[in-house]
């Protein structure tokens, strides 16, 4: 029974075998938990009602660990066969879930090992599902549908597994140097066109495992094509590669490796004894030079900024000019290149010549380097919320540039609280107490602000006095104006403001935000803001209706909420549709018993499919098959595409044994390719009504209280306790 006990800790992943066994043995062997929680000395849940649960639990599925035997088996080692058979043996783990499903529903701790569940047609035994190996543990929900569903378990088939495992032995290459690996390849099926005849091994393709990141640079290059049509495999690695370079190398050390990729006579690195190594040098300098299309194509605008990527385009492009008279064949690249760097002046082959290349080059980087200028500083163009506090807990949150001014601010915010911009001013107030009145023409965002302070907006009285507003002052008027609005162009506005936000997201910036511990602020701008727009229409949602203390127009509010996160699936706008539905559900809000007692029947019903949506069990399953079946353009549930990636980031480990993991690379980029995918459309220019324009103010600038306490206390005034 103790044996038992062990090795269902061991498959249960809660114990290691320092040796990597997948059986336990009682005999000097080492292991090891995966979790340094309790230790050996005490544990602080021993005495837990889980803690017993989980120890009956464990001993009531020990019987049932000899059924694994027929699944996993290990080459060197020898298990005794159970006196049952396999059949009576899975009867009894059939058994066993459901009468423990039965008797402890209500346990919600109990884990049962399972992985996947296949449905097989079977009118006389219900549901049969295949218990595979234990990939996935602790998906209790799925394990007591399939019981409840009169759901069988069956033996995996063990042939097919073997011959898998054999195949993946096989398919898998290494390229050592010096006695170690740089480079781990893994064949796989290609995707691609049918192989021509007698050519059967060309459907077959070598793709990246792991290895050196100029091993992997090498291999992608090789690998690559210059057809017109680009091997989709191909393209999609290189991409892979391109995305997530930053995580194993700097952008520096990617120039330093494809100025060594580029063969050049000229620097000493590469030198050719015949005509059919010769023959080969200008192929590899077009694959170069493709790569470095993509790779300016892919980051666009970033590339300005960093001094190294500048140099290396200007060096690149200098040995591209010195080639092209000897291999005229680059002309077609030199001109795609010439075209991406915005340099407009065209030459001929001939003024490549080593008598005219001088000047050319010379007329190239004195009057047309237009690509390598910057097109206005950051501080000049980045956009950030700046939030305004009307009173301590309350703010109008403004888009603004970093180079606006208060002038301009202050009249957004005018016209937002409805006061007269002459009567207002901006303070800026530290945290320690100091205040300082902005001038019309002082820049109102200061990052230094932002970490010690913020800027609010006084009234001035007849003798220039600066008096703060007091709390909920004409709040109520404020929250009655969106009963006026439609609710169809509402939610229009919102999709707009969202989607410049999201198509303005970099891909990169989900790289960064994942891998960077550390300061990442000035790399995912544009994705911060998309999150923070996310957290607040939730909290103006909560705001609005814990504004409004006529029960009668509470209720109207609360329906025209509904509505508009309804208009917002249907404009495919999950980020503000999961914001709105979220705010509907906020503890302040939730607990308003009166107003949802008076919500309409027919709006309850809409709002609960609504709500079937966001929930997360499954790992949000429902909101994923919706969002697959939506055609582009479309805005995800931006945090929830976040939490994808940064699980395949926790979940995997970013170098093997020092050598890069490019399959983990791979799912990450993979994942991050969704915003291309939902960005391949664009949004009607006719979506937002011109005519609206007070409607657009309204959406782009939201008031909203952004304490928690403030809400409830709020939500008590209006509706106390009973």
């Amino acid at each position: 029974m103790a044996i038992g006990v062990w090795q269902l800790l061991l498959d249960m992943g809660i114990m290691l075998s320092v040796d990597q066994n997948l059986y336990f043995q009682d005999t000097y062997v080492f292991y090891q938990f995966s979790s340094d929680e309790c230790s050996y000395l005490y544990c602080e849940f021993e005495r837990e009602e889980e803690w017993q649960n989980g120890v009956k639990l464990l001993l009531q599925l020990v019987p049932l660990i000899p059924a694994r035997a027929g699944i996993c088996e290990l080459s060197h080692q020898k298990i005794e066969d159970s006196e049952e058979s396999s059949d009576e043996i899975l009867a009894r783990l059939t058994s066993a879930v459901r009468t423990s499903i039965e008797q402890d529903e209500e346990n919600s701790d109990k884990r049962v090992i399972v992985s996947e569940a296949g449905g097989v047609p079977d009118s006389q035994a219900g549901v049969m599902c295949k218990l595979q190996e234990r990939d996935d543990i602790g998906r209790i929900e799925l394990v007591q549908k399939l019981a409840r569903e009169n759901c069988q378990f069956l033996q995996a088939d063990k042939k097919e597994q073997e011959k898998s495992e054999h195949d993946d032995e096989v398919a898998t290459v290494q390229v050592t140097e010096q006695e170690r690996n740089v480079l781990v390849l893994k064949k796989v099926q290609g995707c691609g066109p049918a192989p021509p005849a007698g050519s059967a091994e060309s459907d077959w393709r070598y793709v990246v495992v792991s290895g050196t990141p100029e091993k992997i640079l090498e291999h992608l290059l090789n690998d690559l094509h210059l057809e017109e049509v680009q091997d989709k495999e191909t393209e999609t690695l290189l991409d892979d590669f391109l995305l997530t370079y930053t995580v194993f190398m700097t952008t520096d050390d990617l120039c330093q490796a494809l100025l060594r990729q580029y063969p050049s006579l000229t620097s000493g690195c590469c030198k050719y004894q015949g005509k059919e190594e010769n023959s080969d040098v200008p192929c590899r300098k077009r694959k170069v030079l493709h790569l470095v299309s993509q790779w300016i194509a892919l980051y666009k605008d970033w590339l300005h900024e960093d001094e190294h990527s500048k140099m290396f385009l200007k060096t690149i492009y200098r040995n591209v000019l010195d080639d092209v008279y000897e291999y005229p064949i680059l002309e077609k690249e030199l001109k795609e290149f010439q075209k991406i760097l915005g340099m407009h002046r065209r030459h001929t082959v001939d003024e490549y010549s080593p008598q005219r290349k001088n000047k050319a080059l010379f007329h190239q980087f004195s009057l047309k380097e237009n690509w390598l200028q910057h097109r206005g500083t950051v501080t000049e163009t980045e956009e950030i919320f700046c939030h305004v506090y009307i009173t301590e807990h309350s703010y109008v949150s403004v888009k603004a540039k970093v180079s606006s001014t208060a002038h301009e601010i202050l009249k957004v915010v005018a016209e937002k609280i409805q006061h007269a911009e002459e009567d207002l001013a901006l303070v800026a107030v530290t945290f320690s107490g100091e205040k300082h009145e902005l001038q019309p023409n002082d820049l109102a965002i200061s990052k230094s602000l932002e970490a010690s302070g913020r800027i609010y907006v006084y009234r001035k009285d007849l003798a220039d006095t600066l008096n703060p507003f007091a709390e909920n002052e004409d709040s109520q008027q404020r929250s009655m104006r969106i009963l006026g609005m439609n609710t169809w162009d509402l939610a229009l506005e919102l999709m707009n403001f969202d989607w410049s936000l999201f198509n303005s997201i970099h891909e990169q910036e989900l790289i960064y935000f994942t891998f960077s511990r550390q300061g990442s602020g000035e790399h995912t701008v544009n994705l911060s803001l998309l999150l923070q727009r996310c957290n607040e229409v939730q909290l103006w949602v909560a705001t609005e209706i814990l504004l409004c203390s006529q029960l009668g127009k509470r209720v109207q509010l609360v329906k025209k909420f509904i509505k508009i996160a309804a208009h917002c699936k249907a404009q495919r706008n999950l980020n503000s549709f999961f914001a709105i539905v979220m705010g509907l559900n906020t503890a302040s809000v939730s607990r308003l018993s009166q107003t949802w007692e008076k919500i309409p029947g027919k709006f309850k019903k809409l709002f609960s499919e609504l709500e079937s949506l966001t929930d997360p069990s499954l790992n949000h399953k429902a909101y994923r098959d919706a969002f697959k079946k939506m055609k582009p353009p479309k805005i995800p549930f931006m945090p929830l595409l976040l939490k994808d990636v940064t699980f395949i980031h926790e979940g995997n480990k970013t170098f093997l044994d020092n050598l890069v993991n490019f399959e983990k690379l791979h799912m990450i980029a993979d994942t991050v390719r969704t915003l291309r995918h939902c960005r391949t459309n664009q949004f009607g220019s006719d979506v937002s009504p011109k005519e609206h324009q007070e409607l657009k103010s309204y959406v782009n600038h939201l008031y909203v209280i952004d304490s928690q306490q403030a809400l409830f206390e709020l939500s008590h005034r209006i509706e106390p306790r009973v």
